[in-house]
């Protein structure tokens, strides 16, 4: 069995997209419709920057999906991959799920760089700069980053953002309740923590006036049925109800992203191979948690190429 990943943010940078779109017109075509439904040439950005407005969340967010989507178009439509023959499931990192749900044939392409447009506002609009704040727990696991964030929280939000993988937990709340786990966590039996370069303090509870945004939005959103089921971010189980995806979506804003157990989940119900398409930032986390998986990640037109010999 075999599942398709959408990576998260954190995986832009200057140039993603480029070499792609000129090497597919399914890509050129994914780049300029998510461009025309912006009404923001995103695709320059991407390709040229300059860095720092790449970066926004409202940019990044849109960016991410769009690379990681003219990556599955030109496997799906110029490399004759079927999803529903190819894969048993899709996953997306935080926002990747938007693009796993958009690959699924939930949401349209236009609808999905809308959403999450209006995700990266509403996100970075919810905390103030400066009053939040995230860290990467390296050397932890679950439960060692709880009662890191228990014991740093002193009345303030300090939670859990991602459980990544068996190794690496990021926390997330209140400036001060941050600064305090960095501190914290070496003498509690993590190896070290680094402050993440962030905005905002995404998936946690200070997120909520961006859950309340996102809630109305995707309710006058039409979500169809996936073409194959979508582990979600916030139950790590399948989903394929269109209101239960819905609700989780709303939830994934402010709840955890409970990744190390979609994949222990997906490598559970029979998952031996794992396919990242338009990043090399979850291939690594998931050998950390399926070791015996086979991970692929699919970038360039070569990667496209060989992987679709392999599926088609």
């Amino acid at each position: 069995m075999r599942a398709f990943l959408f990576p998260g943010q954190g995986s832009q940078s200057v140039g993603m997209g480029a070499a792609l779109s000129e090497a597919s017109k399914a890509a050129r075509d994914v780049f300029g419709e998510v461009d025309e439904a912006l009404g923001q040439h995103l695709s320059k950005l991407m390709r040229e920057g300059p860095e720092d407005e790449l970066k926004l969340t409202e940019n990044a967010q849109p960016a991410i999906m769009a690379n990681a989507l003219a990556v599955f178009r030109a496997l799906t439509r110029e490399g004759g991959v079927s999803l529903e023959s190819s894969a048993h499931f899709v996953a997306g990192h935080s926002l990747g799920e938007y693009s796993a749900l958009c690959a699924a044939g939930s949401f349209d392409l236009p609808t999905t760089a809308k959403l999450l447009k209006l995700r990266g506002q509403a996100m970075q609009a919810a905390v103030p700069v400066g009053i939040g704040a995230m860290a990467a727990l390296l050397g932890a696991d679950l439960a060692l980053a709880q009662r890191i964030a228990e014991a740093a929280a002193q009345g303030e939000v300090c939670t859990v953002a991602n459980d990544n993988d068996p190794s690496q937990v990021v926390i997330s709340g209140h400036k001060g309740a941050i600064d305090r786990a960095i501190e914290l966590a070496k003498e509690m039996g993590a190896k070290r923590a680094v402050p993440l370069p962030v905005s905002a303090p995404f998936h946690c509870p200070l997120m909520q006036p961006a859950a309340d945004s996102m809630a109305q939005a995707l309710g006058q959103r039409v979500i169809e049925p996936p073409h194959v089921p979508v582990y979600a971010n916030v139950t790590a189980s399948a989903v394929a109800d269109p209101a239960e995806i819905e609700r989780l979506l709303v939830q994934q804003v402010t709840g955890m992203v409970r990744w190390r157990e979609s994949i222990a989940n997906m490598a559970a119900a029979g998952v031996e191979e794992f396919v990242e398409l338009g990043g090399k930032v979850l291939g690594p986390m998931v050998k950390r948690i399926a070791p015996d998986a086979k991970v692929t990640s699919v970038v360039t037109i070569e990667d496209i190429e060989a992987i679709a010999k392999e599926l088609a």
